[in-house]
């Protein structure tokens, strides 16, 4: 794959607070607005590359936007080659460890060096990695948190609007009875032809996750994800053995070596890596070739607009994530189509700002 060359100028990035339209309620917190960092990644050439982070609190913004300061004077100047700046990061953050914020830091600037040599190519990066825009399905991630079975029934309809044949519903009440009546509310609302897949966002114990896993066994689920804490790869493997419903996780993979220990443990049935902690466009191309080596469905975390770019090149995709978090801020936000992520047919990921939206959601 020949890549255009590319010269870094200078890294700018700028915190926005997002306000979703559907509140997320999870077993960990309810999340109201998406903070995200908005990263431009500007070369001498004249192209300009962008990408965004889910920075969870509004906080990190600034943390994350610091240590991006130090990557432009590591690296500034350079030729835009992301697994070789990766490898130089890499060994500049050593003694401080390419996790966390750093490692978050460092995935941005790898998915904005990516979106400019597309950009520059003139392809869509799904193009330049050896694939072709097109259509990758999808399931409907918004909302549909932790509330009583009668409103998560009405708003899983709701999330229906755009062709979706698959939804996602966090678990992880304090009782298994509210969680088989949540699931049996939305089983029942949604077509049969939909599916259903749940997320406890690592709320459980392994013995409770046992006991509702197998209690929720016989209702049709897509996957049960996360159940229990995301590192415990004996426990979620015990669940994956245990459970006939697939076991999911993946989102908090640090980087592909991770990626790789779960799957030697049999850890889970599917992945789903997250751009940000897996290591940018960079890390997740080893992440799929490891995916592809285990037989593993491979899904993505959040970032739908780069992550469709991703799947398309992805020999054992199965799902995009899909969110409306950034929307609000992008020139052309990610179009859906019959419940199926359109790519869209021009240079780069397709990520670009509304910088009228951007000034309106600015972090102060």
């Amino acid at each position: 794959m020949s890549t255009p060359r590319l010269t870094l100028r200078a890294l700018r990035a700028r915190g926005v607070d997002v306000p979703m339209k559907l509140p997320l309620g999870t077993s960990a917190a309810t999340i109201r607005s998406a903070p995200l960092l908005l990263i431009d990644l500007d070369t001498e050439e004249g192209i300009t590359g962008h990408s965004y982070l889910f920075c969870y609190l509004p906080a990190a913004a600034p943390a994350i936007s610091a240590l991006l300061g130090e990557i432009e004077r590591a690296v500034k100047g350079e030729r835009v080659a992301p697994a070789e700046l990766w490898g130089k990061l890499a060994r500049r953050f050593r003694l401080i460890g390419v996790q966390g914020i750093v490692r978050m830091a460092m995935s941005g600037f790898d998915i904005a060096c990516w979106d400019a040599l597309a950009l520059a190519a003139g392809k869509p990066l799904a193009a330049l990695l050896g694939g072709a825009p097109r259509r990758i399905r999808a399931y409907n991630s918004n909302g549909l948190g932790l509330m009583a079975p009668g409103a998560a029934a009405d708003e899983a309809e709701r999330l229906l609007e755009g062709g979706f044949r698959a939804v996602k519903l966090r678990l992880g009440h304090p009782t298994l009875r509210a969680d088989l009546a949540a699931v049996r509310a939305v089983r029942k609302r949604l077509p049969d032809a939909v599916e259903l897949m749940v997320d406890f966002n690592q709320a459980l114990s392994v013995t409770e996750a046992l006991e509702r896993g197998r209690a929720i066994d016989s209702e049709g689920l897509a996957w049960i994800e996360e159940p229990i804490r995301h590192d415990d790869f004996r426990g979620c493997a015990e669940l994956a053995r245990e459970l006939a419903t697939p076991v999911q996780i993946g989102e908090n993979f640090s980087l592909p070596e991770q990626m790789a220990e779960a799957l030697a443990a049999k850890a889970c049935d599917f992945v789903m890596p997250d751009l940000e902690r897996i290591g940018g466009v960079t890390g997740w191309q080893r992440a799929a070739k490891i995916a592809a080596e285990r037989k593993r469905p491979m899904s993505s975390h959040l970032f739908p607009e780069t992550s469709a770019h991703l799947l398309a090149v992805t020999p054992t995709r199965h799902y995009l994530e899909y969110v409306d978090w950034a929307s609000a801020i992008l020139a052309e936000p990610l179009r859906i189509v019959d419940g199926e992520a359109v790519i869209p047919d021009r240079p780069g990921t397709g990520v670009a700002w509304n910088e009228d939206a951007v000034q309106r959601y600015r972090m102060v």
